[in-house]
């Protein structure tokens, strides 16, 4: 059947050409060339562009020919020739159009003088070509929207090619988008017109706080025309002297008046907010008040946890704290967040995350080449959308290139690419949320006659404390039994939004569920209505939430979960 022998023969084409996206997207990880070194990689990079433009043509061609038009009315199996018909229209057009683009962003990169010779990031070349990529980006997104539009296919080789094709192209859209973003914010984060001066706050996610965790010390970062210097650190117990900020009447009643836990809303539970914005005004209004900070005009905030410093030293190099220990990009999270507070003093504890992000931070700009520019953005995008890394500017042109580019964290604010936010915040004065282990399920159950969408959404908690570990454990980790909440539990304070334009329905318990939760109510939290509950968890214990979630009609992606950050890096479900 002619039919089928001109499907393999497309099926042949697109998998030619697919590897050549898979390669590009290598090569741009993997380009550690600097000007004068960079001929093979851009060589290459073209080459394999040009052969996968006469793969991309010939199967399109072969698609939309008449055999194939006409077979495309045919009901059920025209389905699967419209989708075969769209695969083939947007690798053609991914291979000829934003691909090319993307391309030469990275041969320009290649070509340029990445790092100065005092080893500072040369800021130039992301000027000069920010508009190109985000152009790139944008006709790639594009792309995108158009593949996850096609109908899908019954046959099994017809699926299992669109799901294959479709994970490819996702790779590199997410690739050039994080890139891109990258290219927006880092000429203002990094001082290319002026010096800046930011607030690094450091949070351990091992308490949680909506935003992260508790903070417990804050370093002062600042960056002057591609260099980054980190300054002094204070610990939580420096800045307690200093007072605390004024949260809203709304912040003051959910997060104080209402229990178990009342934040105190000094600088350990500036996190307790879930925008970055409030984290980043109440931390500007303590660090006015201190001796370190009253002369010292702050640009910004910086949030970061251990995550960000386990992925930074991925690439920056391992750190060797002062009593031996090397900290990887392997172990880096689970010693902060947990081992170190079974074996050092608090003041130790401070002094190792202060040595860690100091090099980890500090380095990560420095002798900047392609490949590491890329690998930084991937971390950096990657980290920002898990919430391990937040970054606010109060100069308000910046701000909105860095929120545009996805680098600020906030509740749910967009119809187009909706969220249902999870906010966590401990309500155990303990170190328990590094055992808290946090699932989410996120399922189609509609797609509605105004454009919107429904979904079913799980999410799950599990402490998974071994109670014969515990025993061994410090008060320090299990709990201290503040306010009468029993050691080894956890006990979360869970706030759930729906989606900008959309809509949920109550989070309720399933049956399943072994632990509890009380104090269920809907609030307003600074004008956002929202559903606010506390689990309670003992070792072994789980509780599942289940709800609906509707969004706006102008949705143009799937539904996402964001939430406050784990302690380890999040794994696509």
């Amino acid at each position: 059947m002619k039919l089928y022998s001109d499907a393999k023969k497309v099926q042949a084409h697109e998998q030619q050409a697919l590897s050549t996206v898979s390669a590009v997207v290598n090569l741009a990880n993997s380009s550690d060339s600097s000007a004068g070194g960079s001929g093979v990689a851009s060589a290459d990079l073209q080459q394999q562009l040009d052969a996968a433009k006469q793969e991309t043509t010939a199967a399109n061609d072969i698609t939309h020919g008449a055999l194939w038009n006409i077979t495309s009315h045919i009901p059920v199996i025209g389905d699967d020739v419209t989708t075969v018909q769209g695969m083939t229209s947007v690798t053609n057009e991914l291979v000829g159009d934003s691909l090319p683009k993307f391309v030469d962003v990275l041969t320009s990169l290649q070509n340029s003088q990445l790092s100065t010779d005092d080893g500072r990031f040369n800021l130039q070349p992301i000027l000069d070509k920010r508009t190109d990529i985000a152009a790139a980006d944008k006709a790639l997104q594009k792309q995108v929207r158009v593949y996850r539009n096609l109908p899908g296919g019954h046959v099994g080789i017809v699926n299992d090619a669109y799901e294959a094709s479709g994970r490819q192209l996702t790779s590199l859209a997410d690739t050039v988008d994080r890139m891109s973003n990258a290219f927006q914010m880092l000429p203002d984060f990094l001082g290319s017109d002026q010096p800046r001066t930011y607030a690094l706050m450091a949070m351990t996610t091992s308490e949680a706080r909506s935003s992260g965790g508790l903070v417990g010390s804050v370093g002062v970062v600042t960056t002057d025309n591609g260099s980054i210097s980190i300054g002094d650190f204070h610990s939580d117990a420096d800045y307690l002297a200093y007072g605390t900020s004024t949260p809203t009447d709304d912040e003051r009643r959910i997060f104080q008046e209402w229990g178990p836990l009342q934040m105190s809303f000094d600088i350990r539970d500036l996190a307790v907010y879930p925008d970055a914005s409030r984290n980043a005004e109440s931390m500007r209004e303590i660090w006015q008040r201190t001796p370190w900070g009253a002369d010292t005009n702050l640009d910004g905030v910086i949030m970061v946890d251990p995550v960000l410093l386990q992925e930074l030293i991925g690439i920056t190099g391992n750190v060797t704290l002062s009593d031996g220990t090397v900290l990887t990009g392997d172990n880096t999270a689970e010693f902060l967040l947990n081992t170190v507070y079974t074996k050092y003093p608090q003041e130790q504890q401070d002094a190792f995350f202060a040595q860690v992000a100091e090099q980890a931070v500090g380095s990560m700009f420095s002798k900047m080449t392609t490949g590491k520019l890329v690998k930084v953005s991937q971390i950096m995008g990657d980290m920002a959308q898990n919430r391990h890394f937040s970054l606010y500017s109060f100069d308000e042109n910046a701000e909105k290139t860095i929120a545009d580019a996805g680098f600020t964290a906030s509740t749910p604010d967009s119809e187009e690419h909706p969220q249902v936010g999870v906010y966590v915040t401990q309500q155990n004065s303990s170190k328990m949320d590094w055992y808290i282990h946090r699932t989410s399920a996120v399922t189609l159950a509609s797609k509605n006659g105004d454009g919107s969408s429904t979904y079913h959404v799980t999410y799950t908690l599990t402490n998974t404390l071994d109670s014969n570990a515990a025993a061994s454990l410090p008060d320090y980790i299990i709990g201290i039994s503040q306010a009468g909440q029993p050691k080894t539990y956890g006990i979360e304070k869970m706030l759930f939004y729906a989606p900008a334009g959309g809509s949920m329905t109550e989070p309720t318990a399933s049956t399943d569920s072994t632990g509890t939760v009380t104090d269920a109510r809907q609030e307003t939290l600074n004008g956002t209505k929202i559903y606010a509950n506390v689990a309670s968890l003992a070792p072994g214990q789980t509780v599942t939430y289940e709800f609906d979630v509707t969004t706006s009609a102008k949705a143009v992606s799937d539904l996402t979960v964001d939430q406050t950050p784990l302690g380890w890096v999040e794994k696509s479900e």
